[in-house]
């Protein structure tokens, strides 16, 4: 018998840290939406996310090139030794963004990769601001200067960046390409930044008319509850995940 999965929401004010050893996770921006006016009109942005190696310092008095040569897992493994950002938020949300990396002694040219978990305006629209940066923006993998590198990420093959650090595909609300990036290691167990697989906290009557394979997304929203301790959704507060034992059977 398996037990009960229920969620809550996790207390804090921005920005959001969650200590950890190898990575930190900081919630820069919450996501929203919010209907505006008539015609199902809908205001909305992404959620962003830093993650910080341990071993990574504000002091820092210069960044490495990513290299040139070498294979993909030595790219992706070089690519996460500095701040990894976690989607950028809309074009609107320009000067939030960089306000929120400065308050965390992070310039733009000091993020070393940018992943987007899927190509929607309001989740990638700052991709400008790191021209410096390996890119993973759901399924592509480049390097600085437009170098793309296969890697063959799938739902049964995740992309080990560092311990304790992966980027799972989890498809369903963009189609069969978005991603989710998992910290284990956080004083807070497992950190999982989602993306849009879940759009917040409590969405469950919700998320299918925004989906483009609901089938494929309840998987992904299932293998998450089943793994994170933490979830950081596209449009909401981060929530905890809580696990209940069964209780047995008289």
């Amino acid at each position: 018998m398996s037990g009960v999965v229920r969620t809550e929401p996790l207390r804090g004010e921005l920005p959001l840290l969650v200590c950890g050893d190898p990575y930190s996770v900081v919630v820069l921006l919450q996501g929203y939406a919010e209907p505006e006016g008539v015609d199902d009109a809908v205001r909305a942005d992404g959620s962003v996310t830093l993650v910080l190696p341990r071993t990574w310092g504000s002091d820092s008095s210069h960044r490495e090139s990513l290299p040139e040569g070498g294979g993909v897992k030595t790219a992706l493994e070089e690519a996460a030794r500095g701040p990894i950002l976690v989607d950028t938020g809309g074009p609107w949300a320009r000067e939030a963004l960089l306000g929120a990396l400065a308050g965390q002694g992070v310039a733009p040219g000091d993020v070393t990769l940018v992943v987007g978990t899927h190509g929607h305006s309001d989740h990638i629209g700052n991709l400008g601001l790191f021209p410096g940066a390996a890119l993973l923006v759901s399924h592509d993998f480049c390097l600085p200067g437009g170098r793309y590198l296969p890697h063959g990420l799938g739902e049964e093959r995740p992309l080990q960046l560092g311990p304790g650090l992966e980027v799972w595909a989890t498809p369903g609300h963009g189609g069969q390409r978005d991603v989710s990036v998992v910290v284990a290691g956080t004083v807070l167990g497992t950190v999982v930044v989602a993306g849009d697989v879940f759009e917040r906290n409590g969405d469950e009557d919700s998320w299918q008319a925004l989906s483009e394979d609901p089938v494929a997304q309840e998987r992904s929203r299932k293998r998450i509850l089943g793994t994170a301790d933490v979830v950081v959704p596209g449009h909401g507060a981060a929530f905890r995940v809580v696990r209940e034992a069964p209780q047995p059977r008289n």
